[in-house]
Parts: C-alpha cells; sequence; structure tokens
C-alpha cells in the first residue's frame, strides 16, 4: 500500500469539477488496499476478532453492498454486505450470522463512532429493516461537497479524482454481482472493502484541508 503521504492531494482551492467520465479514465490508478489488510467477518470469531479492533476508533469509512434486483416490484433485502475501513484496515461482514449481523447494528448504532461514506441517505431506510436500530453518527460526505460548491452528487470516485488527482478502480460488473452469496470471492471482497477505504481516505484529506 502507498503511503498517504506519496499520494498526490488537492487543495479545496483546486477542486475544479470533472467535465466528462474520459477525464477521470486518463488518471493514474489509485492505490488499493489489499487483501492481507481486509479482514472478511463472517463467523462469530471473526465478528468478536473485528469488534475489538473496531471499538474505540473514532472514525471509519463506511459502506454496504445489496443484491441487485432487476425485476418490477422485487425486494432485495438488503443491505447483504458492510464494510467498515480505517487507513491501513478494512473489515467486510457478511451478515449470515446472527453473530455478524448483532456485531454491525452495535456498529451503526455507536454515537461514539462517525460513519463517513457516499449516497448514506438512501441506506438509512434498509439499515433500520435489517438490523432493527437507527444508524447514528452516519456523515454523508456528498453534503461536504455540497458545502463546497457541487450541485450534483459527487460519489467516491469523482471525490477521489478531484482530491487525489487519482482513479479509483470500480467494476460495474462486480458491483452487480450477488452479494448475499454464502461465499464471497476475492474480487467481491476487494470491491466492498476499497470503497469505504477510499470514503476513508477522502474524509482524511478533507479534514487535513479543513486543518
Amino acid at each position: 500500500m502507498v503511503p498517504e503521504a506519496q499520494q498526490q492531494s488537492s487543495t479545496p482551492q483546486d477542486l475544479t469539477p470533472l467535465s466528462v467520465r474520459e477525464e477521470i479514465a486518463l488518471l493514474e490508478p489509485f492505490e488499493r488496499i489489499g487483501m492481507d489488510r481486509i479482514l472478511l467477518v463472517a463467523t462469530p470469531q471473526a465478528a468478536a476478532q473485528a469488534l475489538a479492533e473496531l471499538r474505540g476508533l473514532d472514525v471509519l469509512g463506511f459502506d454496504t453492498e445489496s443484491k441487485p434486483t432487476f425485476l418490477k416490484g422485487e425486494v432485495s433485502g438488503g443491505p447483504h454486505v458492510v464494510q467498515f475501513a480505517v487507513a491501513g484496515r478494512a473489515w467486510v461482514f457478511q451478515l449470515h450470522d446472527p453473530v455478524c449481523r448483532a456485531a454491525v447494528a452495535d456498529l451503526l448504532a455507536s454515537r461514539e463512532i462517525t460513519k463517513v461514506g457516499f449516497g448514506l441517505d438512501g441506506d438509512r431506510t434498509q439499515i433500520i429493516a435489517k438490523f432493527g436500530v437507527p444508524p447514528h453518527a452516519v456523515l454523508d460526505l456528498d453534503n461536504e461537497f455540497r458545502k463546497m460548491g457541487y450541485r450534483k452528487s459527487v460519489g467516491v470516485k469523482t471525490a477521489i479524482a478531484l482530491i487525489f488527482k487519482q482513479r479509483l478502480l470500480k467494476s460495474k460488473k462486480v458491483a452487480t454481482t450477488n452479494w448475499a452469496n454464502a461465499k464471497l470471492n476475492e474480487v467481491q471482497v476487494m470491491y466492498a472493502a476499497n470503497d469505504a477505504w477510499a470514503a476513508y481516505r477522502v474524509h482524511a484529506a478533507l479534514g487535513a484541508f479543513a486543518g
């Protein structure tokens, strides 16, 4: 993983709108967090380890994945995967096991841990339905970019391009895979973890600007 200090970032004054998708496609790839830094949480034992690592942290990158729906009126029942990240570590929770679901509910309900990500406003209803608790201390980074003058939704890929002048690798094919599978493959785990990790990196950069 490339140290944060070695990755180019911009100041708020440099965050000019990107005109077309092709402009992002020309940027160098954004370094991703690797599997050696990701804990897949699918068992009670892994959930206990994850909670021990996550409790006491102040800020987590946060995102969710749900099984896609293709038919009119079809309900996905998501989220099926919830992921958290900090600078050097990510946790990808599958939710088949009740202990794993309880661990995620505990983290989402915490008022002491700020969860940061993109497009989170629409996740609230699903989260309450899935976990039976409302999420607290959730910061949608889209709103932070609106405060900086961006009228349209930014999203994590555009945010990475604006701040780091790099291209976040995101595959639509992976995004629309079945996240409800009992066993996720490595590509899915990497995709989920890096969404949360990129959100954490963006939030950290915005905080550095403010400081």
